[in-house]
């Protein structure tokens, strides 16, 4: 029963090294942060200046398009390739 104990607690150890350090996000997402931040404050200026149109749309994609897209975007060198690599 000892053994188990161990095996188990080499486990953890593995996965708590295999957890990543800090904030996830790169350059390019906090770029798309921003764009989608603008298009908010532009959306606001527009909706101030009577716009009905303008406005909403750019609203719309600030908050509900650009700005997740800023969060869960990854860049390509983050997601690992199925295919493995030949050796030769």
């Amino acid at each position: 029963m000892a053994q188990a104990d161990t095996k188990s607690s080499g486990r953890e150890r593995a996965a708590q090294k295999k957890k990543p350090e800090g904030l996830p996000f790169t350059k390019r997402n906090y770029y798309i942060f921003l764009v989608g931040l603008a298009a908010i404050i532009v959306g606001y200026i527009a909706l101030s200046q009577g716009s009905i149109t303008l406005a909403p749309i750019l609203l719309v994609l600030g908050y509900c398009v650009i700005l997740p897209v800023a969060i869960l975007y990854r860049g390509k060198d983050e997601i690992p390739s199925a295919a493995p690599k030949s050796e030769t």
